[in-house]
């Protein structure tokens, strides 16, 4: 089974691409399912039909699913969500506000984790396509194990079997589920590790990023790219979405056209040698099954949807006993002509006349620049406390 997820900035396009994407594999033969984990839910409206929490068929070999978290929650942890009621209730909370506290930090994020665990499990799909939140919340999504891990724990008693033998003897006093709820979360942890292992398999899922040739979404791109390598997922495409054609160039329009050119540019230098897939903006809104069609068949000509579309890693963090080295590969670059510079959280690499923006993780800012080196084709940057 293959994963793919696809993210990037709110508003460029991500839930036509993802939902392109699928429409083009499920006609190319594979039993596709595309998963909307974005609150803001509209995955509905570019296929231009009513979607439900559970998986509804669209089109031939295609369904579609957007999910609910109080749903989720229902039916993967019904006993935790009770035991959160019971214990908001017990502080006051009134019933309304009990129901929508109940969903623990993370839980959203968290009910996309769970369905993928089953659908890998049951292998019922061939491809899962995920249409995500915007990019933060994508990384919340992806780093979502540990952190949840680590609140829950802190909320709950230790799970131990003591505490599971404790929680039977209050349930029985109280009616408070603590024993089912422990036992619950411990299910969950289970499920969340597994398949985050899953997401972390370049061999099973990729991520896609989606973006426009506008500045704020490239520079949110590029460190969405960093942040994604570093937590050991595989990005194999960059998607440019809404390209203007140079027949818009005239009146209003060419100064957007120009700037768009030196863009483009910068995508093709900072995300090379990722593979590049270009849609023009179509001058009216994209949905329905037909649009999405065409969309699918303007970024795939030629390739497979399903397709793992680059293999390699361009990142790489390695700690050190008082900084970090940085490793970046650059393919066809000449050893003796890369210069280094640090800017807070950004490297910016001199390759002859060009240069090259790399955002490093946040911890990264009041790091110093030490030395660096270039052995064909990975530049290594010495950064230290």
């Amino acid at each position: 089974m293959r994963i793919i997820l696809f993210t990037g900035k709110g508003g460029v396009g991500k839930t036509t691409v993802a939902a392109a994407t699928a429409l083009t594999a499920a006609s190319q033969g594979l039993k596709t399912l595309v998963i909307s984990t974005d609150p803001a839910h509209s995955l509905a409206d570019a296929l231009n039909c009513t979607l439900s929490p559970e998986p509804v068929a669209v089109a031939p070999n295609l369904f579609a699913q957007e999910l609910d978290v109080y749903y989720s929650m229902k039916k993967h942890w019904s006993h935790v969500r009770d035991l959160m009621q019971i214990i908001l209730r017990w502080q006051g909370v009134n019933r309304v506000a009990a129901e929508e506290l109940s969903a623990l930090p993370g839980m959203e994020e968290a009910s996309a984790f769970l369905w993928l665990e089953d659908y890998y499990q049951q292998k019922k799909y061939d491809l899962i396509i995920i249409d995500s939140a915007p990019t933060g919340e994508t990384l919340s999504l992806l780093s979502l194990p540990q952190v949840t891990q680590s609140w829950v724990m802190k909320a709950f008693p230790g799970h131990s079997a003591a505490a599971r033998g404790l929680g039977a003897l209050v349930r029985n006093m109280t009616g408070i589920p603590l024993d089912k709820g422990m036992s619950e979360l411990e299910n969950l942890f289970t499920k969340l590790e597994s398949i985050q292992q899953v997401m972390q398999d370049p061999n099973i899922c990729t991520i896609r990023i989606v973006l426009n040739p506008e500045r704020m979404v490239i520079k949110e791109a590029k460190r969405a790219y960093t942040y994604l390598q570093l937590y050991g997922y595989h990005v194999d495409g960059i998607i440019v979405n809404r390209v203007f054609p140079e027949e818009a160039g005239q009146g209003i329009f060419s100064e957007y056209l120009h700037a768009q050119h030196t863009y483009l540019q910068e995508i093709r230098e900072a995300f090379s040698p990722l593979p590049i897939f270009s849609i023009p903006h179509q001058g009216r809104e994209v949905f329905g099954l037909d649009m999405l069609r065409l969309i699918g068949k303007t970024i795939y000509n030629g390739v497979h949807p399903a397709d793992i579309l680059f293999s390699e890693s361009n990142f790489r963090i390695k700690e050190t006993n008082n900084g970090f080295i940085i490793s970046i590969r650059l393919p066809l670059v000449e050893e003796n002509s890369v210069e280094v510079q640090k800017f807070g959280d950004e490297l910016v690499v001199s390759i002859k006349n060009q240069r090259r923006s790399v955002f490093l993780p946040r911890f990264a800012h009041y790091l110093k620049l030490d030395a660096f080196s270039f052995r064909n084709p990975w530049l290594e940057v010495n950064l230290v406390r």
